[in-house]
């Protein structure tokens, strides 16, 4: 499948369904939690323990979204109690490989990104206080 040069307009739109698609797997949970399967299927539970930060209800959300996107497949297991367990399909593994080439990109541009934020945080000390601020430029 080629990737096109630029993207559509219609991209931009509210109801494009890729937007959508993009907004449900580009989320604050979704990376991680495809990244954690990538290891083999989970339980519930080893999924909360391995993800720092996520509560019960962020996770049973974030599961149930990529579930019905086909990222995820949620296995029930024939023991006493009943058990359950998430395992990426194999639509959700095809994802891996941009979601890695992403996180690669944070590492190398890591350092940049953090001089970026304290030259921000230079720049807008003063207007955030109250401070001082730069002049308004003079006409000629």
């Amino acid at each position: 499948m080629e990737t096109p040069a630029r993207l559509p307009a219609k991209v931009f739109s509210s109801s494009c369904a890729t937007r959508v698609l993009f907004d449900q797997l580009a989320d604050k949970w979704s990376m991680m939690i495809l990244t954690v399967l990538h290891d083999g299927p989970h339980r519930f539970n080893a999924i909360m323990r391995r993800i720092e930060g996520i509560t019960q209800k962020a996770l049973t959300h974030c599961l149930r979204r990529l579930e019905r996107n086909g990222m995820v497949e949620r296995r029930v297991l024939p023991t006493s109690p009943v058990g359950v367990e998430y395992h990426l399909t194999p639509l959700g593994d095809s994802l891996l490989k941009p979601v890695r080439a992403l996180y690669g990109w944070m590492l190398n541009h890591l350092d940049e990104v953090e001089a970026a934020r304290v030259a921000y945080e230079a720049r807008t000390a003063g207007v955030a206080s109250g401070g001082p601020q730069s002049p308004e430029p003079q006409e000629a």
